[in-house]
């Protein structure tokens, strides 16, 4: 693991920030506020950087599918925001790990931007959930800039419209570019488009329809006790049930087999 450095440094003189291996992906070990810190850092000069926020699923098919595992690897900061993945990075790192979840980093980053004077892009889900969202963000953060809200149809896109949208976040000055097409779409559009759009772009899936009042969001006890993929097979059993069936047994014998290996003095990336 990389030692821990200062943030602001970090991002002043690009050296690596720290990182925890877990089933073969570099998890940042930062606290919450640190990893905050960082996006906000990257943002005001409008650098273009990937945010992942990381669960068993996007694992999974990182390890499943090497061309996605090379688009977490390259990505600039993959959070823990899935407990099973907070837990496995403080057991291997030896002391306690912050989660970094979708709809806390969404309010949190929100939150800077606001303050800090740095526009935020939104790009996916529904044109309801973006109304939705727009007037809560009116009502909770009424001095944030939203730079723009596109929701994009359900099909692919040509090249030329996939352009626009690009073409469009340049010329809003947005600085973060919040989006959610779903994993692993999502993290593959922001991988080809690195380098192309000039925002930070953290993928942030369902927390739209979440912080849009469409879907509930669990409960802090049900959250901070790593049960809130239980929480929501419950609401969507239709959709999780396979993902979650096919995923975590697997997940639970790579993490097993990394702590073992561990314990035994083996290298266990």
């Amino acid at each position: 693991m990389i030692p821990s450095i200062s943030v602001s440094n970090a991002v002043q003189q690009k050296v690596p920030l720290p990182v925890q291996n877990v089933i073969g992906f570099p998890i940042s070990t930062l606290s919450f506020d640190e990893q905050v810190e960082t996006m906000t850092n990257w943002a005001k000069v409008r650098q273009s950087k990937i945010v992942c926020v990381s669960n068993v699923h996007m694992l999974m098919e990182g390890h499943w599918h090497s061309n996605f595992s090379s688009v977490l690897s390259k990505a600039d900061l993959l959070t823990p925001d899935g407990m099973p993945l907070v837990w496995l990075a403080g057991l291997m790192k030896g002391s306690a790990q912050d989660r970094v979840a979708g709809m806390d980093l969404m309010q949190a980053l929100c939150q800077q931007a606001e303050v800090l004077g740095v526009s935020i892009f939104f790009f996916g889900s529904t044109t309801e959930t973006l109304v939705k969202i727009k007037a809560q963000l009116t009502k909770e953060f009424p001095d944030l800039e939203i730079a723009g809200m596109v929701s994009p149809p359900f099909r692919p896109l040509s090249l030329e419209e996939d352009q626009q949208i690009v073409n469009e976040i340049n010329r809003s000055g947005a600085g973060l570019v919040f989006v959610s097409l779903g994993c692993p779409k999502q993290e593959r559009w922001m991988s080809q488009r690195q380098g192309e759009v000039k925002a930070v772009m953290v993928g942030l899936g369902g927390a739209f329809a979440v912080y849009a009042g469409i879907k509930q969001w669990a409960p802090a006890w049900v959250r901070d006790n790593g049960l809130e993929w239980l929480y929501r097979l419950i609401q969507e059993p239709g959709r999780l049930w396979k993902r979650y069936a096919s995923t975590i047994p697997p997940f639970l014998w790579l993490a097993l087999n990394q702590v073992v290996k561990a314990r035994l003095g083996l290298n266990p990336d």
